[in-house]
């Protein structure tokens, strides 16, 4: 799977936790740029993302996130290692 069909997946998801759909992200957003974007909305969607692509993250790997373009990345790189 690419990096794109991923960002791509995880737009829908942020569209869905957040409730709107005219949401736009970028691999620079981050909790700074989405004003609903709590602690709570943040395990969504990284719960979201986990159901999506069939994938774990390590609490280890959690805490590196800084934005949208790193969570592509570690799914990116579960989601090949999961497909091995």
């Amino acid at each position: 799977m690419t990096k794109e069909k991923i960002f791509n997946a995880i737009q829908k998801i942020f569209r869905d936790v957040f409730d709107n759909n005219g949401l736009i992200i970028t691999k620079g957003t981050n909790s700074d740029n989405i004003e609903d974007w709590d602690s709570l909305n943040h395990i969504n969607i990284i719960s979201a993302i986990e159901q999506e692509f069939g994938i774990k993250f390590a609490l280890s790997e959690l805490i590196a996130l800084n934005n949208v373009g790193d969570m592509v990345d570690l799914a990116h790189i579960k989601v090949i290692n999961t497909n091995f």
